[in-house]
């Protein structure tokens, strides 16, 4: 699906390294396929060397005869750079934005282009571990459906949505979760660095119990919480740990941040629509 053609990716970042290094991983594209825009010669000089990509500084040659345009800017940096390529899409070009709450009325209009697809990846996607929800303008042919899917697949798991709301849910829920999941670990960390683990076995045996217990959640997919109740006796460690975090109101505070992940997201969202050039 992809390996005649020609993808930019205008973000030279951590997550648009991740995108082009995990394309190359798999065999979709090789590296004289990958141009890599972007304003900083430095970072730029280091990917041309590492992979082989090609660069520029100049974001509207780039797209002049892109088939596929990845966004991988910031959010603060994006009407900046939809402003530099507007005009210089190519009518059958598809736009693939993984910018955190930009709509696609807001990367529609402020690139006067119809074929755009919004994503929202998150941080494993570096280690082709990542889940992608994403979506796409009904302009976005078939063909152009499926480049997508070989794009996001190459670092990780991806799922379609045709609502674009699920967007800023998935925001909230799997594009911020890796910080929760960090949070939670380092606070068992320093759990076992204080009952007299030394750290480092403190992160093994953290790093492996999580893993390990996501590995049998996908090798008997049962309820989670059959699972949980597996390994609860009656009276005995885990009854009164599970005991402790309820009274203490962990699943609610867990609810609690998600929601607020999510307030913030649409409220970005709004933000942008209202700021966006041609919008009310």
């Amino acid at each position: 699906m992809l390996k005649d053609e020609r993808i930019v990716i205008l973000g030279p970042g951590v997550m648009g390294e991740a995108m082009a290094k995990s394309l190359l991983a798999v065999g979709e594209m090789q590296a004289d396929q990958i141009l890599m825009s972007g304003p900083r010669e430095n970072r730029l000089a280091a990917l041309s060397e590492q992979y082989g990509f090609q660069t520029t500084t100049d974001n509207q040659a780039a797209v002049a005869d892109a088939e596929i345009v990845i966004l991988a800017v910031k959010p603060q940096t994006v009407y900046s750079v939809m402003e530099d390529i507007k005009g210089a899409l190519t009518e059958s070009a598809l736009v693939i934005s993984i910018v955190a709450g930009t709509p696609l009325r807001v990367l529609v209009e402020g690139m006067e282009h119809a074929s755009v697809v919004r994503s929202m990846p998150n941080t494993p996607a570096q280690v082709a571990q990542g889940i992608t929800v994403w979506t796409a303008t009904r302009a976005v042919s078939g063909r152009q459906l499926e480049q997508t899917r070989a794009v996001i697949g190459a670092f990780g798991e991806e799922i379609f949505v045709e609502d674009e709301d699920y967007l800023d849910m998935a925001t909230a829920l799997s594009g911020t979760g890796p910080a929760y999941a960090f949070l939670f670990m380092e606070a068992m960390v320093d759990a076992g660095v204080h009952l007299g683990f030394p750290r480092r076995i403190a992160e093994r045996l953290v790093v492996q119990t999580l893993k390990g217990a996501v590995a049998f959640y996908e090798h008997s997919p049962r309820h989670m919480a059959r699972l949980r109740n597996q390994v609860t006796s009656p009276g005995g460690t885990s009854a009164a740990a599970l005991y402790y975090l309820e009274k203490a109101g962990f699943r609610t505070a867990i609810s609690r941040a998600i929601w607020a992940a999510y307030e913030r997201s649409v409220q970005l969202g709004e933000g942008q629509k209202r700021g966006a050039v041609g919008t009310e």
